[in-house]
């Protein structure tokens, strides 16, 4: 949210067009955090955001928290308003002496003062407030304030990251004169607000001091869109045996049930053409869909360094890189704050491992590869230490080393592992009835391919790219 950008705020209005209140769109519902005096006492409020477009809502729908002095008002979409929703801090403090700007008719720069003890009054009852922000207002945000109106729910923001701390208030009284605003971390846990914090997590990215998860998926997603990556797979056939032990590895309760501890690495294996990339994409698209959606980061082996200690190294250069293309976007924050272990922390704490998808490891440096374990043992103690887990996807013949320099405990065991080779899951050809479906899907006439090789995954997909070529006389 830049300085001078009021197209980020929703102007709130009582039906004859008078100024209640300003609010913000806090999540991809739609969802608008405001003041209650903003809503306090109407029957209904009309809501006014970007290009003229407006809303009207009734008392009965919206969510009042007078003892917050907060209000959720719903909306058909963030689109309905055309207003961008805005990242929340999830801070549990802010040092007295921090600078913020707010919106008090315009954006203003604040000081925080410290805590305070306030009481907000509505229908008659008091409600206490324990740990308000006080803020230091110059005399034109004092005036703003004290004469109630637009600057009433306005955010109070952190002006790195631009994400809002507070929730400006004109009715919040305390022992003596000054300006409150009501911090977003007081919400507590379950309710409402709780859960609207929640969706903002996972669904408006934050960065810098104020990552959250959100951010740290689209981080990690800049990773998956590279040409030999997952954005360049067709959907694949879905393999219920694999797709079984990659959820199986990646899942929090099973790791809480492991005698020796969580395994953190799964080796896939599977000659050239056997379909390791596209099972990787298919196991990036899945964690992208679930309820809570969780980072997934993906290396090549050719992002490896000669004088890498751990995955970890590579991990923070694609960490990096992704900040710069986010920056370039118009994202605020130091991107330096996203280091692997704080995204493996967020990752952790939505409940789903971060991820780290090694794909190719053949083609790391030479160099590296002539110093294996060290490299091996460094990425095993970073992964337990972080939470996080390592899917390497390679031939037979690198997995046979590589695989075997991982203490046994670490890897994942299948219910039907690779034979002749440390723990690992096997990909093969596909069955009869997955290379039929992949047929269909790539348009593929039976008996097309000579049986022997109508089954091998990337045969079909060749095939399919070459008849897509040919003119449609041929």
């Amino acid at each position: 949210m830049e300085s001078g950008d009021r197209t980020a705020l929703v102007r709130i209005c009582d039906p004859a067009g008078r100024p209640r209140g300003t609010g913000f769109v806090a999540d991809d519902r739609g969802t608008v955090l405001t003041s209650h005096e903003a809503v306090a006492g109407l029957a209904r409020s009309v809501l006014h955001g970007a290009g003229g477009r407006s809303r009207t809502v009734e008392a009965g729908d919206i969510t009042a928290l007078p003892e917050l002095d907060l209000a959720l008002l719903p909306t058909a979409g963030p689109g309905e308003l055309g207003v961008e929703p805005v990242a929340i801090a999830l801070r549990d403090r802010i040092d007295a002496g921090t600078y913020v700007t707010i919106a008090a008719h315009g954006w203003r720069e604040a000081r925080v003062l410290g805590t305070a003890p306030v009481t907000y009054t509505a229908h008659g009852r008091s409600h206490r407030i324990g740990a308000a922000l006080e803020l230091a207002l110059g005399t034109d945000g004092r005036d703003a304030l004290r004469l109630g109106g637009a600057a009433v729910g306005g955010p109070v923001l952190d002006p790195e990251s631009g994400a809002v701390i507070a929730v400006l208030g004109s009715a919040l009284r305390a022992g003596h004169p000054g300006a409150f605003a009501v911090p977003l971390w007081a919400a507590g846990t379950g309710g409402p607000l709780d859960a609207l914090l929640r969706r903002n997590a996972t669904s408006v990215p934050g960065y810098g001091r104020d990552l959250n998860l959100a951010g740290a998926l689209h981080l990690t997603a800049t990773s998956l869109g590279s040409s030999d990556g997952p954005a360049a797979c067709p959907d694949p056939v879905e393999r219920p045996d694999v797709v079984a032990e990659l959820t199986a590895f990646e899942s929090p309760d099973r790791a809480a049930t492991a005698p020796d501890g969580p395994a953190v690495v799964l080796g896939l294996v599977g000659a050239p053409g056997t379909g390791r990339t596209t099972e990787l994409a298919a196991l990036t698209a899945r964690r992208a869909r679930g309820p809570v959606p969780a980072p997934t980061l993906w290396l090549r082996g050719a992002d490896l360094l000669a004088d890498d200690t751990s995955v970890a190294d590579a991990v923070a250069r694609a960490l990096r890189r992704a900040g710069r293309i986010v920056t370039a976007a118009g994202a605020r924050g130091d991107m330096a704050s996203a280091t692997p272990e704080r995204v493996a922390r967020l990752a952790e704490e939505s409940g789903s491992p971060l991820l780290v998808l090694l794909d190719g490891p053949e083609e790391m440096p030479p160099a590296l590869a002539h110093e294996p374990a060290r490299w091996t043992d460094a990425t095993v103690a970073w992964l337990r230490e972080n939470g996080a887990r390592l899917v390497i996807a390679c031939g037979p013949e690198h997995w046979e080393t590589a695989g075997a320099l991982c203490p046994p405990e670490v890897l994942h065991r299948p219910a039907r592992p690779a034979a002749r080779l440390p723990s690992a899951v096997r990909l093969g050809d596909l069955t009869a009835v997955q290379a039929e479906r992949a047929g269909e899907r790539y348009t593929i006439p039976p008996g097309a391919l000579a049986p022997g090789h109508d089954r091998h995954p990337l045969t079909l997909r060749l095939l399919a790219e070459v008849r897509a070529a040919l003119p449609g006389d041929v």
